[in-house]
């Protein structure tokens, strides 16, 4: 029971991010759920089981608040399902000692991106017009749909910064429309699972607590989307990524034997490091800000 409790909390925070910043629920629950020892396809299947409610509600509550482009989920749904079912039955095919470093491996990597991307971009704000071609739009949702299943997550962390990096839309139409179409990539990712696993690969107590958790969250992330500082938020969803999939990497590839000395020493040092980015963020965030604020109050003293 006090395992369920745990993993709702995990699928509220993680849809809170998710919601918030159109990635983080796959890539934040499953690395948690690989650090605990549960089998990678496991993890996944129940992550994308579990999504298939949360992104439901997620989706509708960003249509909600005028924050989905219908053109850009109808283009994106059917690579991002095909890549996702292909990618689930991918992951089933590895034993599970082989699949868990090598997904920690692509978390780790898909974390340090998040990180990177939203380090670089703390402070900005940029404004985003235009429209994106389907010969983009595609092939980015064929890799973040595979990669989604192969890694427990990786839909938000591909698609919302692919689709922010050109510059062309506004971030909350990013992030609404990811969402929203990340509904058909969990119905295939879970389809994919289900065909391979079977019903007795799943534990569906798992799914229930993370997706009790992610139904709390979704409406609440989908309002406070306008609000929140996202630089802040991916920075810390980034630097947690990359915390708690370091664990695995180190005592499989470093040859260390599981809470040992070695492993806690570096998590502390990442730690310590994860403070420091945060921080980081939160002061360029505050700045910029500030400026904002002194432009506005500078532009009405000119016009008085």
């Amino acid at each position: 029971m006090r395992n369920l409790i745990v993993l709702a909390v995990v699928g509220l925070f993680a849809q809170l991010v998710d919601g918030s910043l159109g990635m983080g629920y796959g890539v934040t629950s499953s690395s948690l759920m690989i650090v605990v020892g549960i089998a990678p396809a496991a993890a996944s299947a129940a992550v994308h089981l579990s999504e298939v409610g949360t992104t439901l509600i997620s989706g509708f509550s960003h249509y909600k608040f005028g924050n989905v482009d219908w053109r850009i989920v109808g283009i994106m749904a059917v690579p991002g399902g095909l890549g996702a079912f292909v990618g689930a039955n991918f992951l089933v095919s590895l034993p599970a000692d082989v699949a868990r470093p090598w997904v920690a491996l692509i978390l780790c990597l898909l974390g340090a991106y998040v990180l990177w991307r939203f380090l670089a971009l703390s402070g900005a704000r940029p404004q985003f017009t235009g429209r994106l071609r389907a010969a983009f739009l595609v092939p980015v949702g064929l890799v973040a749909g595979a990669l989604d299943a192969i890694g427990g997550g990786g839909w938000g962390p591909v698609g919302t910064t692919s689709l922010l990096s050109t510059g062309r839309l506004e971030p909350r139409t990013v992030i609404g429309s990811i969402s929203a179409t990340e509904f058909v990539v969990a119905v295939s990712a879970s389809l994919g699972f289900l065909f391979a696993l079977g019903r007795e690969g799943i534990n569906f107590a798992w799914v229930g607590a993370l997706l009790a958790g992610g139904i709390i969250a979704a409406p609440i992330a989908a309002w406070l989307v306008r609000h929140l500082a996202a630089p802040v938020l991916g920075v810390a969803a980034g630097s947690f990524i990359i915390l708690t999939n370091s664990k695995t990497m180190l005592e499989t590839w470093g040859r260390v034997e599981a809470n040992s000395t070695p492993v806690w020493t570096t998590l502390a040092v990442l730690a310590v490091g994860t403070g420091w980015v945060i921080t980081r963020a939160v002061r360029k965030d505050r700045a910029a800000r500030a400026a904002e604020r002194s432009a506005e109050l500078d532009a009405e003293h000119v016009f008085l």
